[in-house]
């Protein structure tokens, strides 16, 4: 049998986009022939993955699960919305979001755990990508975790339980009772799905995306031919109300449109006799900050059927 290195290995994973075990598995097959061995991946339809990889994968599922005061959500990316109905594909995203919730939210650390099968997460990723014939994977993952309280979650446009296109978790750190807290959880979940907060408090707003609504309120006020303090005082005006708009804690509440979610916690707390300390959040919307390439899908279908499509009149 010939010496197979790590070297081997690494080298046909790159060029062939299957798994670890299945290239060393080839490269022993082939007697440790590079060709040979990416060939043999091909016969068994291993290889088919490296193809898929560079077609955008903007659709899928975020999934989510909680288990006390913890939580996780992944988003699983694919390249059609056909795809998250799948069963194999959903399935999938849900064993990994049970993953991330007992090891960690570490991508790369996920990838190289053993799922449900023995195989692990990358390879069954990679499995996944040539049996159902789409590129898909694993963009992000986070898990919250209070000492004392409960970890809430939601899912707006749920494909299946625990799945869909937005999910949220809310992280309550609290004495309070499970049922107070699923409660406010989940309308705090909601409220999050739909305001679409940047950041938990204002102090950990993005100071880079500060500085450049800063530059647009400075060109704007500069229109209006004010003096240059009248100017100043309208911009920091402007930079304080952008603050409250996309801080979660000084958003006001979805549900009532006054009330700021700060105040909600902690009337919440006071009915419920014990402190609640909203500790953190997450929100994960499919595909958000994915450049989708614009396509025509009647001449995709067209073109994989080899019948030509008809040229529009002039």
């Amino acid at each position: 049998m010939a010496d197979i290195t790590a070297a081997m290995v690494k080298d046909l994973r790159e060029k062939s986009g299957a798994g670890m075990m299945d290239c060393k598995k080839a490269l022993n097959e082939t007697a440790g022939d590079m060709d040979a061995a990416m060939d043999w991946l091909r016969t068994k339809g291993l290889a088919a993955a490296a193809k898929k990889s560079s077609r955008t994968a903007a659709e899928g599922l975020v999934g989510v699960a909680t288990s006390g005061t913890r939580g996780a959500a992944v988003e699983v990316n694919s390249e059609t919305d056909f795809v998250a109905k799948n069963d194999q594909f959903q399935q999938f995203v849900r064993e990994v979001t049970e993953i991330a919730l007992a090891s960690g939210d570490d991508i790369e650390a996920l990838k190289g755990q053993a799922m449900p099968s023995g195989k692990t997460v990358e390879e069954t990723l990679t499995n996944n990508v040539a049996t159902i014939g789409e590129n898909q994977s694993l963009r992000r993952s986070k898990r919250l975790e209070v000492s004392k309280g409960a970890v809430v979650s939601y899912v707006h446009n749920a494909q299946a339980p625990g799945m869909g296109k937005i999910g949220v978790l809310v992280a309550l750190e609290s004495e309070a009772s499970d049922e107070v807290l699923q409660s406010l959880g989940k309308q705090l979940a909601m409220h999050i799905a739909a305001a679409f907060p940047k950041a938990l408090n204002e102090a950990d707003l993005d100071e880079a995306e500060i500085e450049r609504e800063r530059a647009i309120a400075t060109e704007k006020a500069a229109e209006s031919g004010k003096p240059a303090d009248i100017i100043a005082k309208m911009v920091e005006g402007g930079i304080a109300k952008y603050r409250k708009e996309h801080a979660l804690v000084s958003q006001l509440f979805v549900m009532d449109g006054k009330t700021k979610i700060s105040d909600v916690v902690a009337k919440a707390g006071k009915d419920a006799g014990a402190t609640i300390v909203l500790k953190d959040y997450v929100r994960f919307q499919l595909g958000e900050g994915i450049e989708k390439e614009a396509s025509d899908f009647a001449a995709e279908v067209a073109a994989a059927s080899g019948v030509p499509q008809a040229k529009p009149a002039a």
